[in-house]
This record gives C-alpha cells, sequence and structure tokens, in this order.
C-alpha cells in the first residue's frame, strides 16, 4: 500500500484503537475514527485516549454505532477510504455470558454492516480484530491459524469466530483483501481498568486483595500493545485475499507466575481472593506466529516483565495526574 492512506478505525478511542489510531497519524495515514463512546467502561477514559489526536489534521472523530446503518452509508459516500480497521466489539468472556444478544448484536451484526459498505468498494481493504477465545479449548499447542476450532466455550468467543466467517464469505463474493487478527490477551497503557493486568496492578498497589480464579494453573500468552499495532500495520501493509494470522507473544505464563511478577514490579506481596473458575474461560493460550512472521515481518519485542514495568510507569503517572486533578 502507498503512504497517506485515508482510514475507518472503528472503535478507535479503545484501547486498542487508540494505540493503532496514534501509529496510523505518525506515520502520515489520514484516519477517521468512528466509536460511540459506550458505558461499558468510564467513556471520559475513551475521550481521554484520543486527546493527542485533538489537533491533528489527519485525525476526524465521529461518534456513532456501527449498527446505525444510515450513518455508515452517509459516511463511506462522504469519504473515499482506502481502508478499514474494524476494532468495534463488545469485549471480554465473562461479560459476554451475561448477555450475549448484545455481543451477537455488535459483533455480528455491526461486522456485517461494515461488510455491506464494501460490496460495491472492492479496492478497500479490511483488517478484522477477532480473538485468541475462539480456539476454545483446543488441546494441540501453540495454536496454528489451521486448526480446526469448531467449539467456542463463550458467546463472545463464538461472535469473533463468527465475524471471521463473514469476512470470510464476503472477500470470496467480493473481493476485498480481508485480514483477520487473533489478538491473544493484550495488555499495556490504556488497557480497559477490567482486565487482568490493569486490575491486578491497581489491587497490588492500593492494598486490596487480587481475584484469583481457579488454581492459578491456567496459562496467557499476553502480548503488549506496541506489537499488536505493529502486527495491525503490517496486516495493512500486506493484505492479499482472505487470511487468518495470531497475534501474540508466543510465550505463556501461568496465572499463578503472573501474579508473582506482578508483585515483584510493584513491589509488595499480592494478597489473593481465591475464586472458583469461571464458566467461559480457557486452560490456556499459545500463539504460533510462524505465518505473522513470514507475511506480516511480525516480530514480537517487549517481554512480559519489561511489559509490566512499561504498564506500571503509566499507571502511576495517571494516578498522579488524577490526584493533581489532570486527567490529560
Amino acid at each position: 500500500m502507498t503512504d497517506d492512506m485515508k482510514i475507518l478505525v472503528t472503535g478507535g478511542a479503545g484501547f486498542i484503537g487508540s494505540h493503532v489510531s496514534e501509529h496510523l497519524v505518525q506515520r502520515g495515514d489520514r484516519i477517521c475514527i468512528l466509536d460511540n463512546f459506550n458505558d461499558a467502561y468510564d467513556p471520559a477514559i475513551k475521550r481521554a485516549n484520543i486527546q493527542a489526536l485533538a489537533d491533528s489534521s489527519r485525525a476526524k472523530v465521529v461518534v456513532g454505532d456501527v449498527r446505525d446503518q444510515a450513518l455508515l452509508a452517509d459516511l463511506f459516500a462522504r469519504e473515499d477510504f482506502d481502508a478499514v480497521v474494524h476494532l468495534a466489539a463488545m469485549a471480554g468472556v465473562r461479560p459476554s455470558l451475561k448477555d450475549p444478544l448484545l455481543y451477537a448484536d455488535v459483533n455480528i451484526r455491526g461486522t456485517q454492516l461494515i461488510l455491506s459498505e464494501l460490496e460495491e468498494r472492492p479496492r478497500v481493504q479490511m483488517v478484522f480484530a477477532s480473538s485468541s477465545s475462539i480456539y476454545g479449548m483446543n488441546e494441540k499447542t501453540p495454536f496454528s491459524e489451521d486448526d480446526r476450532v469448531p467449539t467456542p466455550v463463550s458467546p463472545y468467543a463464538a461472535s469473533k469466530r463468527a465475524g471471521e466467517l463473514f469476512c470470510c464469505t464476503h472477500q470470496h463474493l467480493y473481493g476485498n483483501d480481508v485480514s483477520c487478527l487473533r489478538f491473544f490477551t493484550v495488555y499495556g497503557p490504556r488497557q480497559r481498568p477490567e482486565m487482568a493486568i490493569h486490575r491486578f496492578v491497581r489491587n497490588c498497589l492500593e492494598g486490596e486483595p487480587i481475584p484469583f480464579f481457579g488454581d492459578g494453573s491456567s496459562r496467557r500468552d499476553y502480548t503488549y500493545i506496541d506489537d499488536i499495532v505493529q502486527g495491525v500495520l503490517g496486516a495493512l501493509d500486506h493484505s492479499s485475499g482472505f487470511a487468518i494470522f495470531n497475534l501474540g507473544e508466543s510465550q505463556t505464563i501461568a496465572l499463578s507466575e503472573l501474579v508473582e511478577a506482578i508483585g515483584e514490579v510493584c513491589g509488595v506481596e499480592p494478597v489473593l481472593d481465591r475464586r472458583p473458575a469461571q464458566p467461559g474461560d480457557v486452560p490456556v493460550t499459545f500463539a504460533d506466529i510462524t505465518k505473522a512472521r513470514r507475511f506480516l515481518g511480525y516480530e514480537p519485542r517487549v517481554p512480559l516483565h519489561e511489559g509490566l514495568r512499561r504498564f506500571l510507569c503509566w499507571y502511576r503517572d495517571q494516578s498522579e495526574k488524577v490526584a493533581h486533578g489532570s486527567d490529560t
């Protein structure tokens, strides 16, 4: 692809979306952020996420929902997009158990509405944010894009797999290049406050018990945000036909080891609030990134302990700003 692309970033004010948006602007692209600033968590956090883009002539923000068909039709008619980075979604495995209809509506119907706008725009490429959760209870590790994934174990996982299938069908029928990126447990600055690393760090520093589900043996492939952004940009630059890529660190750590590492970085002894294993959780996630390395030039560079250190620095900086009455 050429420099100076015009890109629609759905969910561009969220954790991953705001980082992707900043990097796109920094490399010279023009972006349009579409975000509904919903209350899944504090909308003020999302507004702060994109504050650095407020004065950029290369970024605009449209407040709206990906399920608003009239808004999408108007937006695509007015803007000559070269690509769509579709990150907007209801996120999280456990919340999806409580409201599966909402997850289906946003994650499946919302994705299909975006794809419908591309039917008469075959040159516009699409990058779709999928999830490692679609691998479900897969016992073969590391997880490969060629593995069969017939049994997702949460509505969130099922909605993301359905999104991949709609993307595959669309590419076959209409020819747009579509890359589906399976993100593996992304963390880093701006991570949503309910996510594990953010919550564990907060609880450690505030002397509160850490909610600890199961026996601590579950393992995750934690991926630092900068590495994920690298993969998203790689997909934009090397898209061809339909493809699925894992984006992870290709390293795993047990929950018990993660808590210990967070305690070390924070300089405190974590206190555990032991709870039963949760429905929808899987025992392991572990990415085979051979394909992303080969086709996207993807190469994760931030190991977990360094990523935790960077997150802690950001967290303390944000806490200091809040203490001084600033959210910038």
